[in-house]
C-alpha cells in the first residue's frame, strides 16, 4: 500500500535541505523523479547522487513563471507520459518580512512581504495548476504542499511567512474540494506542517557557531515535547504516505510532523 516504485513525482525546490532529503527517499523507493530548481549546478549534483537508484530528470524553472512550468510539463509528458504526484517544497523568507526583537510591525517592508507571499503562496498555486491539470485529465494524482507550524501558533518574527502559509493551507483545502468534486476521487491534495528542522535559512537563528542553541533555539526546544529538532529524513514517511495508495481516502488535510510542538502548551 505504500509502494511508490515507478511513480512519476515532480518535486519543486528540490535543492533545499528538506526537499533534498525527500528526493533521496523517493529515489530509494524507485520513484521516477522530476526535480525543479533554479540552480543548475546544484540540480546536477543532486542528480548524480540519485540516478544510481532511479530515473531522474532535472529542469531549471521559476515556480512563479507559468510559461516555464508549462515547458517542463510538456517535456515530462513527452518523456514519461504521466505525473503521479507533485510536491510543492518551495518556500522561504526575507529579512524585511520578519520582525526582530529590536523592531516592530511598523518597520515591515511591504516589498519583502509581497515577495514572501508570492514565493510561499503563489509558488504553490502556480505549480498546482500547471501540473494538476495533467492529474485532472488522468483522473488520478496526489499533490502535497509544505505548510508550517507558524499557521496555528503565533511564532514571533515571521509575519510574512506565517501569513503566506496560512493562505496556502486554505488553498490546499480549497483545491482538494475542487479536484474531488469536479475530477473524481482519484485526485488528492494535502499538506504537511513541519515543526522545527535545521535548514539553510534558519540555522543561524537556532544554533550558535559552536553548535549550541541560541536563545530562540532554546525556546523552541523547551516547547517541543521530544526535546530536539527534527531530522530532514523524518518528513519522508509522512509524504510517502500521502503520495501512496494508503492515503487514497485522505484529502484536504494538514499533517503535522513536529515532535509534539503543536500539542504542547508549555505547562
Amino acid at each position: 500500500m505504500f509502494e511508490l516504485k515507478d511513480r512519476v513525482i515532480v518535486l519543486t525546490g528540490s535543492t533545499g535541505v528538506l526537499a533534498g532529503a525527500l528526493a533521496k527517499s523517493f529515489a530509494k523507493a524507485q520513484a521516477k523523479l522530476v526535480l525543479l530548481g533554479r540552480n543548475q549546478s546544484l540540480l546536477d549534483e543532486l542528480k548524480k547522487t540519485l540516478e544510481v537508484h532511479t530515473h531522474v530528470e532535472c529542469y531549471t524553472a521559476d515556480v512563479l513563471n507559468r510559461t516555464e512550468l508549462e515547458t517542463v510539463r510538456a517535456a515530462v509528458m513527452k518523456s514519461l507520459g504521466r505525473i503521479d504526484a507533485l510536491i510543492n517544497a518551495v518556500g522561504g523568507n526575507l529579512p524585511g518580512a520578519a520582525i526582530p526583537d529590536d523592531k516592530s510591525i511598523f518597520d515591515l517592508s511591504e516589498t519583502d512581504f509581497d515577495e514572501v507571499v508570492d514565493l510561499n503562496l503563489k509558488g504553490t498555486i502556480v505549480p498546482s495548476i500547471v501540473f494538476g491539470e495533467v492529474m485532472a485529465k488522468q483522473g488520478h494524482g496526489s499533490i502535497v504542499n509544505y505548510s508550517s507550524m507558524t499557521v496555528d501558533r503565533v511564532i514571533t518574527r515571521v509575519v510574512g511567512y506565517s501569513a503566506a502559509k496560512a493562505a496556502m493551507e486554505n488553498f490546499t483545502r480549497w483545491m482538494a474540494v475542487e479536484m474531488a468534486l469536479k475530477f473524481g476521487d482519484g485526485i488528492r491534495v494535502n499538506a504537511i506542517a513541519p515543526g522545527f528542522f535545521i535548514g539553510k535559512q534558519n540555522k543561524k537563528l537556532l544554533l550558535n557557531e559552536d553548535g549550541s542553541l541560541t536563545e530562540r533555539g532554546e525556546k523552541i526546544i523547551r516547547n517541543t515535547p521530544m526535546k530536539r529538532f527534527g531530522e530532514a529524513e523524518e518528513l519522508s514517511g509522512a509524504i510517502h504516505f500521502l503520495c501512496s495508495d494508503s492515503a487514497r481516502f485522505v484529502t484536504g488535510i494538514v499533517l503535522p510532523v513536529d515532535g509534539g510542538f503543536g500539542a504542547y502548551t508549555g505547562v
